[in-house]
């Protein structure tokens, strides 16, 4: 096994673009998987994809509900009266 095929959680923090903090949590959670090794957290480079992949799709789900909350703000009555159709 080599040093390369690990991240630790800054590494894994400024890559997510998020605190470490945030990622110690989502190991706690089982959301990132990590080995302990000592005192410290070791993600393998290999989860990463995953770990990206739900991060995105968080982030698209976000950005998803905020786009129908403005369309029923904006639309609300038309959508109403077109679904008693």
């Amino acid at each position: 096994m080599n040093n390369k095929d690990f991240l630790t959680v800054a590494e894994l923090a400024r890559i997510l673009g998020i605190s470490r903090v945030a990622i110690f949590k989502k190991i706690k959670k089982g959301v990132i998987k990590a080995q302990k090794i000592g005192r410290n957290f070791a993600i393998r480079r290999k989860d990463v994809g995953d770990i990206l992949g739900n991060e995105l799709k968080d982030r698209d789900k976000r950005e998803i509900d905020k786009a129908i909350e403005r369309t029923v703000k904006q639309y609300g009555e038309t959508l109403r009266m077109l679904g008693e159709e």
